[in-house]
């Protein structure tokens, strides 16, 4: 399902924007930040985990493409685990790096991300401008988002990840996979998640899914300057 959203969203250079949820809930939360306009945005729920969210995205840019109406920029979207105590419940977290973290090997020193044994990417950045003028108008923290296809569930595995990964704040599922769907059309990629709960022990007590989804609601809420100020021919990173 596609969501059109807000005609103010268009920047002076036409960009499309494709924003990309992993579920319908996370969908409909971006999309009460754009009520009754249609519009250059686009927002799909494109399935849970790398694997989907790639595939999902790969073929919304191609049909786009196909049709002569490219996208511009492509967003990853939604709640995410944060790493405690920098990223605590409720916050934004706003990538500066798109990371996979478990696509590799283990070895009796340790693990192996892919690019250790050759092969392909684990990092995604995105536009530098794009990120600082979002933070500055959400007030969103920066760091890595880690993409991961077991969410974490013990205090171990989250002080393991936070070793191999200082930068990171908070985890999803779909980031790395998107970001690789973009790149392969080489479109720009950002990644906007919310807080609903710790990285760490499962505890769903301490999980606030509605405060979260209130957050991602207003942080898409202030995209729309920042989009229209924002140069789409910036080097990448």
């Amino acid at each position: 399902m596609v969501v059109p959203a807000e005609e103010g969203l268009l920047t002076p250079s036409g960009v499309r924007v494709l924003i990309a949820t992993a579920v319908p809930a996370e969908r409909d939360a971006v999309a009460q930040a754009f009520p009754g306009h249609d519009g250059p945005v686009d927002i799909i729920a494109v399935g849970v985990g790398p694997a989907a969210s790639a595939a999902s995205t790969a073929t919304a840019l191609t049909t786009a493409a196909l049709r002569g109406t490219p996208y511009g920029l492509v967003v990853s979207a939604g709640i995410a685990g944060g790493f405690q105590p920098e990223a605590p419940v409720g916050s934004l977290v706003v990538a500066d790096e798109i990371t996979v973290a478990d696509l590799g090997a283990e070895t009796p020193d340790g693990f192996v991300p892919v690019t250790g044994l050759g092969f392909g990417t684990v990092t995604h950045r995105p536009p530098e401008s794009l990120v600082r003028d979002l933070t500055a108008v959400t007030g969103a923290r920066t760091g890595t988002v880690l993409t991961v296809s077991t969410v974490t569930g013990s205090a171990e595995r989250a002080a393991e990840l936070r070793a191999r990964h200082p930068g990171a704040l908070a985890e999803a599922m779909e980031g790395f996979g998107v970001a690789e769907a973009a790149a392969a059309h080489d479109v720009p990629v950002l990644e906007i998640r919310a807080v609903s709960n710790p990285v760490g022990p499962r505890d769903r007590a301490a999980w606030r899914i509605g405060e979260a989804l209130t957050a991602l609601t207003e942080a898409f809420g202030k995209l729309g300057p920042v989009l229209e100020s924002w140069n789409p021919h910036e080097p990448k990173a």
